[in-house]
């Protein structure tokens, strides 16, 4: 039997940050207040002029591949989880394999907003536990929306920041994956996304002139409750799926956008916030990066699974996308 594992964990998140005093200045009005009372974030971190996202990856993936103690050209395949690419086509990931050096290695993006990360997670193990020709597969979410971000929309400059989070998924001779689940709410597909720049709607000066560029916006209102109410069972699904009970699960990682639905969440899964971890406070809204970033970042910090403990992964994307994966922790806490 082929078991898929998760190997090792790395981040990048770049230097320059922006905090909630600064956009105040930039706005010219209070909104740090309400961020940190109603959203939890507290700064965000933004790329420099010269970075790109297949850069901010190739950190990442540096950092991951040290842990497992591993070379760019031991990876088969590596999946970027982006809606934030460094081009339209071709594949930020083959970008990232030749700066990486990962000779040997298939690559693909893809592209379910936030929920891309969990996505690609799932995708990777099902490779290795099902095709030999896989063994260590780099997943890596990135994120560099501050790109796409109109500085004078509070809606959206408020939220989006840069940073990439990543996980290698390794074949081992023990359970790792346990179970995954995708779901979807296509009616909301028109609700928020970069809506200009591709086939339907082109960058052309017509359709700059009528949209302007290419930006991330809040187009047509979804339900704020679209988190609260859709995580409880999804969650619930999964780990049923898994053979577990809540109680079984030792972290719980959600999409990073804002505090106050992870708190609601764990009381409605009558778990203790002690059970998760969150990032958004000092990194900001980091979308497909934020659930790889904040495991990375509790392992570091102590706070991360031990050999043995269960962890599930819950994202949500536009679209809206959806996805929940449980994984039993097989390697050391270690950072």
């Amino acid at each position: 039997m082929r078991y898929a594992q998760i190997a090792s964990t790395g981040r990048y998140i770049p230097d320059k940050v922006i905090t909630n005093a600064d956009l105040d200045r930039m706005l010219g009005q209070n909104v740090g207040d309400w961020l940190v009372e109603n959203v939890g974030i507290r700064a965000r971190h933004m790329m420099a002029d010269d970075e790109t996202v297949s850069d901010m990856v190739v950190n990442a993936a540096r950092r991951a591949l040290e842990r497992a103690k591993l070379k760019p050209t031991d990876l088969d395949l590596i999946i970027i989880a982006t809606d934030t690419p460094d081009y339209l086509s071709p594949a930020t990931a083959s970008v990232v394999q030749a700066k990486l050096g990962a000779a040997n290695a298939g690559t693909y993006d893809i592209n379910c907003a936030c929920s891309a990360w969990v996505t690609g997670m799932d995708m990777a193990a099902r490779y290795i536990a099902t095709d030999s020709d896989y063994r260590h597969i780099l997943v890596a979410g990135a994120y560099g929306m501050t790109r796409f971000v109109d500085w004078t929309d509070k809606y959206t400059c408020t939220l989006f920041a840069d940073g990439v989070g990543a996980a290698i998924g390794s074949a081992g001779d023990e359970p790792g994956f346990l179970a995954g689940k995708l779901v979807a709410h296509g009616e909301y597909y028109d609700a928020l996304g970069i809506y200009t720049g591709a086939a339907a709607r082109p960058a052309t000066p017509d359709t700059i002139a009528a949209f302007g560029k290419p930006k991330v916006a809040f187009v047509k209102k979804f339900p704020a409750t679209f988190n609260s109410e859709n995580w409880p069972p999804l969650v619930r699904t999964v780990v049923a799926k898994a053979g577990l009970t809540l109680d079984d699960i030792s972290l719980f990682l959600f999409t990073q956008l804002n505090l106050r639905t992870i708190e609601f969440v764990m009381q409605n899964l009558g778990q203790p916030m002690s059970k998760t971890h969150w990032i958004m406070d000092k990194w900001g809204y980091i979308g497909s990066a934020c659930i790889p970033a904040a495991l990375d970042d509790a392992i570091e910090q102590g706070k991360g699974p031990k050999r043995g403990d269960h962890v599930v992964f819950c994202a949500t994307g536009g679209g809206m996308a959806m996805a929940a994966t449980v994984w039993k922790w097989t390697v050391s806490s270690e950072p």
